[in-house]
C-alpha cells in the first residue's frame, strides 16, 4: 500500500457481493428467471459469476446481447420480484468477514459500502448477520445515476462520510471495482474471494492484492496505519 503522501487513512469503503459475502446462488437463480421471462436461454453459473458487479442493465446486455437493451426494464423488474422472495435468505457473508470489520472497528476506521446491488437488500442481509452496525454508510444501486465504473457511487459515499480520496481505500474483488477506484482517484485494494484471477489485476499499478477481507487484511491496514485513525 502506498502511504497517499503521509495522510492517515480514516475510512474503508467495500463491495458487497464476492467481497463480503457470497450471494451467486441467489443471483444466477434471479438472473435466469429474468432471462426465462424474457424468452431467452439460461445462463450457465461461470456466465453469470463474471458479470456479479455490473449493473443488471449490463449484465442483460453481456448475456444476452446488444439487442436485448430496450429489455433492461423488464428484466430488472423480473429480477427484482425473484431477489425479493431468495436473495437475503441465500447470501452467505464470508466467514472472515465478522471478525475482520470487528477488529477494524475497535481500531477506529469508519466503514461504508459501495454495491451496484440495492441498498434495502444489503442491509437487509447484514441486518440479518448482525453486522450492519459496522457500516457509517451504504451506497446501493438505486441512490446514483450513474453506476460502477463510473465513480458516483464512491464519491457520493465519501461526500456522506466526509473523507478525501487520500483518507480512503475501496476495497473490491472485480475489475469494475478497480476501474470505480482509479475514477474517483481513491487507491484501490483487490481481494480475490471473487472470480478474479490476480493477474487480471496487473492493469493496474500500485494497488495491493489480498486473500480477502481477513486478519490478512487487518494485518495489512495496521501495517500501514500501525497507530489506527488516530
Amino acid at each position: 500500500m502506498s502511504d497517499h503522501d503521509s495522510v492517515s487513512l480514516k475510512t474503508i469503503i467495500f463491495d458487497f457481493d464476492f467481497t463480503l459475502a457470497d450471494s451467486s446462488i441467489p443471483i444466477v437463480e434471479c438472473v435466469n428467471y429474468g432471462l426465462r421471462g424474457l424468452g431467452l436461454p439460461e445462463a450457465s453459473s461461470d456466465e453469470i459469476g463474471r458479470t456479479i458487479g455490473l449493473h443488471l442493465s449490463e449484465a442483460l446486455v453481456v448475456l444476452a446481447g446488444e439487442e436485448q437493451q430496450p429489455n433492461a426494464d423488464k428484466f430488472l423488474a423480473l429480477f427484482g420480484d425473484r431477489a425479493d422472495q431468495i436473495m437475503a435468505d441465500n447470501t452467505v457473508i464470508f466467514p472472515e468477514v465478522p471478525e475482520a470489520l470487528d477488529d477494524l472497528k475497535n481500531r477506529g476506521y469508519t466503514m461504508g459500502i459501495v454495491s451496484t446491488k440495492y441498498r434495502y437488500r444489503i442491509e437487509d442481509i447484514l441486518g440479518r448477520a448482525g453486522l450492519l452496525r459496522y457500516f457509517d454508510n451504504i451506497v446501493g444501486g438505486e441512490d446514483v445515476d450513474r453506476h460502477k465504473p463510473a465513480p458516483d457511487s464512491l464519491l457520493l459515499a465519501m461526500e456522506n462520510l466526509s473523507v478525501s480520496r487520500q483518507e480512503v481505500i475501496y476495497v473490491g474483488d472485480s475489475i469494475t471495482d478497480a476501474k470505480t477506484a482509479e475514477a474517483a482517484e481513491v487507491e484501490f485494494v483487490a481481494v480475490l474471494s471473487g472470480t478474479t484471477s490476480p493477474k487480471e489485476f496487473d492493469a493496474f499499478p500500485n494497488m495491493t492484492v489480498l486473500a480477502g477481507v481477513d486478519q490478512g487484511f487487518v494485518r495489512c491496514i495496521v501495517e500501514r496505519n500501525p497507530n489506527g485513525t488516530s
